[in-house]
């Protein structure tokens, strides 16, 4: 694993030792001698992760932080404090100002590596589900990721405490009691099912689990797909420290020691709680963009892109079960009067109407799609031709026979939709085949006067 790493100091021996120990692990180093430096290189996107010292002219580390982490650009960058300052309450400080974690000189080697690979590790998940979201600027949500930790309404959270030791979990509850909404389960089987089944922002895990290996469940959470982003903090003894290792390497956010300082397990929760919350909307953002990609925007059915992508697997499916599938193009008649003498924004209310229409005399197994324009595609699995005729007759009742209401009330417009039918035929018919007979049956009942449905079989 590589990843360049921005050690800020303003002692150049501190300097020179911390790069000399990750140079020795393969990471690239990068160094700043002073706050203002290290803002800029972290605006530029230049660095993964900072190694932070404290105490440092003009803009201290406490300063460096906060504004790090108050930066939409730069609030996802991984900082570690590192720093003589040994005061329980100087470790509470660095962690409400975001950082991850708080490290005091002299620091332990494999301590410090492990827990540079760990949160690298974790920063190129989040970076994984920043690229994938970059398209949902255009929708705005960037602006909701950039205020959610501005947002966070404690009691609405949920954290899962897996500890089988009464004495401590009471103990956890009690801290946490007035922020957030704790669940204790003591069995660890039993917390990988509840972790996976409902929603929780952070889990807390003892690594001095009795009954069943602490590792191995940290193991399990990685290795679902609905846990894999969840936060996971260890709560360890002082003689638990390989454990502490072998859990950050596992995939372990963060850990506290015992016995507990109550502010620093809040600070730890509270950037947990932000981590998840800031994930949660890049993976909105991601189903979201994957939604409207296959989506018309107009009328809410699925698009072109997706009736292409899709049909032949349907087509596939129906001939590999023995199933008949039915296929109907729509095309709302006489549209482009619409449009000429009522305006465009009148004929998308039409357009908006119809879809509701479609909607409503459709299965959820069938496909509906706006296939362009005034035109659109209903694809029925498991439906013969005799069937299909009955639902393009149904939707064609429910259109001629009730005006459409637009412009707010003012008027009503006759509309009436012509509809051509096609059915599976054979295993050797095609998507393409299916529609272009759909399509001169539609071109058949737009000739025979429309305002009516004709079949692939109609002379």
């Amino acid at each position: 694993m590589t990843a360049r790493i921005l050690v800020v100091d303003d002692m150049a021996i501190n300097v020179k030792l911390l790069e000399a120990r990750l140079m020795v692990e393969y990471f690239q180093v990068l160094t700043a001698s002073n706050g203002r430096d290290a803002l800029d290189i972290c605006e530029k996107g230049l660095c993964d992760l900072v190694l932070l010292d404290v105490m440092m002219p003009e803009i201290d580390g406490f300063e460096v932080c906060q504004r790090l982490k108050d930066n939409p650009k730069t609030s996802f960058i991984p900082v570690i404090m590192v720093t003589a300052l040994d005061l329980p309450e100087d470790r509470v400080k660095g962690l409400q100002c975001g950082a991850d974690d708080f490290l005091t000189k002299p620091v332990n080697d494999l301590a410090l590596i492990t827990r540079v690979k760990s949160l690298v590790r974790l920063k190129s998940l989040t970076d994984e589900l920043r690229l994938r979201a970059q398209t949902s600027e255009d929708f705005g949500l960037e602006k909701l990721i950039e205020n959610a930790s501005k947002n966070i309404e404690p009691k609405e959270r949920n954290i899962l405490v897996v500890d089988d030791t009464p004495s401590s979990y009471e103990k956890i509850v009690k801290i946490l009691a007035q922020n957030y909404t704790v669940s204790v389960v003591p069995d660890a089987q039993q917390a990988l099912f509840r972790a996976a089944e409902e929603e929780f922002d952070t889990v807390i895990v003892s690594l001095g689990l009795s009954e069943y290996d602490p590792l191995r469940f940290c193991s399990h959470l990685r290795s679902l797909e609905r846990t894999r982003m969840m936060p996971i903090l260890a709560l360890a003894d002082h003689e638990h420290e390989d454990r502490i290792i072998r859990a950050l390497d596992l995939g372990v956010n963060d850990y506290v020691r015992r016995p507990i300082d109550p502010n620093e397990l809040l600070a730890r929760i509270h950037s947990q709680v932000k981590r998840n919350i800031y994930n949660n909307l890049l993976g909105d953002s991601i189903q979201q963009s994957i939604e409207m990609s296959v989506r018309d925007g107009l009328t809410g059915l699925h698009n072109r892109r997706y009736l292409d992508s899709h049909l032949e697997g349907m087509v596939n499916s129906a001939n590999t079960n023995g199933k008949p599938l039915s296929l109907i193009i729509c095309d709302i008649d006489k549209f482009k009067l619409v449009n000429d003498e009522h305006g465009h924004d009148t004929g998308d209310e039409v357009l908006r109407e119809f879809s509701v229409r479609v909607r409503k005399n459709v299965r959820n197994i069938d496909l509906a799609c706006r296939y362009g324009g005034e035109e659109f595609v209903i694809v029925m699995p498991d439906t013969d031709m005799k069937l299909a005729s009955i639902v393009a007759e149904r939707l064609r009742s429910e259109v001629a026979m009730h005006p459409f209401i637009v412009a707010g009330g003012s008027k009503q417009l006759p509309i009436t939709v012509s509809l051509g039918l096609s059915t599976l035929q054979s295993v050797d018919d095609s998507p393409s085949s299916m529609i272009k007979r759909a399509d001169t049956a539609l071109y058949q009942a737009k000739h025979n006067g429309r305002n009516q449905v004709a079949t692939e079989f109609a002379a």
